[in-house]
């Protein structure tokens, strides 16, 4: 079961980013595909968890602010820009800017919290960094010395600062222990109050979804199904199994299955400079997250045969 679920977990992850990617092709409006994705998603876990919700009220409650903030980082700011990125981006530049959130992390754990930076974590950032830009520019150096940068990239730049952001205080600042189906639908319902002003703006700006275009649905519920449901609840399982650092390194996989995907599906062939920021991020995510005691790159393969040799 673990092997399964760690290569299974990252691919529903990589489903968003080519999903996402589709829909702004079908003209779906971005903040609406944000908004109406939770919004569906909870609607679909309202009937098996919403009764523990509403018994759990009361620590909900107390955790009010932290819930409303983790919500708003990481089922708003971490959604709505990666989908107005994809307007213009392609799904390998989403899914590989986002593989460098975790030295994001370590980062803004720096600035923040003032957490030691040592050596090797600083070669990993510099490393992981330096192919966020080469994906940025589309390996020109020319674009660098004008800071011509793709404005979807920028978006999706900005979407990893707040999955980063989310993962730090989840960690900094984590909610009360819950069940984690609960936890997920109260993340949720505070993703889609978050997002609900801006789904509104965007619709009274003149953006809004035809109705009549099955697209509009089938995107809805792919996106609640696999990458809002499928994903976090595999992802709970094997960290439940694995481990934090185990689960973590799956994470590895998202940018590769996302450009398989992304080919055949979209027709976005790779390009050089894919691979060339690919070889720059996985390798300095892996350097970064070992210099905190992070589990190597690829180690999420040797995981089990590990553990049964032990």
């Amino acid at each position: 079961m673990r092997p399964l679920l760690l290569l299974a977990a990252p691919a529903l992850f990589a489903a968003n980013m080519v999903a996402a990617r589709w829909a702004q092709q079908a003209d779906i409006p971005p903040l609406f595909l944000a908004w109406g994705r939770w919004m569906l998603a909870v609607l679909l876990l309202l009937p098996w968890s919403g009764r523990r919700l509403w018994a759990l009220r009361g620590p909900l409650g107390q955790a009010a602010p932290r819930l409303a903030l983790l919500s708003a980082l990481g089922m708003g700011l971490a959604v709505a820009p990666q989908y107005l990125g994809a307007r213009t981006t392609t799904a390998t530049n989403v899914a590989l800017i986002f593989a460098a959130s975790p030295v994001l992390v370590i980062l803004l754990d720096t600035l923040l919290w003032k957490a030691p930076l040592r050596p090797r974590v600083l070669a990993g950032l510099a490393m992981a960094l330096a192919g966020v830009v080469v994906i940025l520019t589309r390996g020109e150096a020319h674009a660098l010395v004008g800071l011509a940068f793709g404005s979807g990239d920028l978006w999706v730049v900005l979407a990893a600062a707040g999955w980063a952001l989310y993962t730090l205080l989840s960690r900094r600042r984590p909610l009360p222990p819950l069940p984690g189906d609960v936890r997920l639908l109260a993340l949720m319902l505070g993703g889609v109050l978050a997002l609900s002003p801006f789904a509104l703006g965007e619709s009274l700006a003149g953006r809004r979804p035809d109705f009549g275009d099955p697209a509009v649905y089938t995107a809805l519920g792919f996106l609640a199904l696999v990458p809002s449901l499928g994903a976090y609840f595999l992802y709970d399982r094997l960290i439940a199994l694995a481990g934090a650092g185990g689960a973590s390194s799956s994470m590895y996989l998202v940018p590769v299955y996302a450009a398989l995907l992304a080919w055949p599906l979209l027709g976005e062939a790779p390009h050089s400079f894919h691979l060339a920021g690919l070889a720059l991020i996985l390798p300095g995510v892996a350097l970064a997250r070992g210099g905190e005691g992070g589990v190597p790159l690829f180690g999420f393969i040797l995981l089990p045969w590990e553990r049964r040799r032990a």
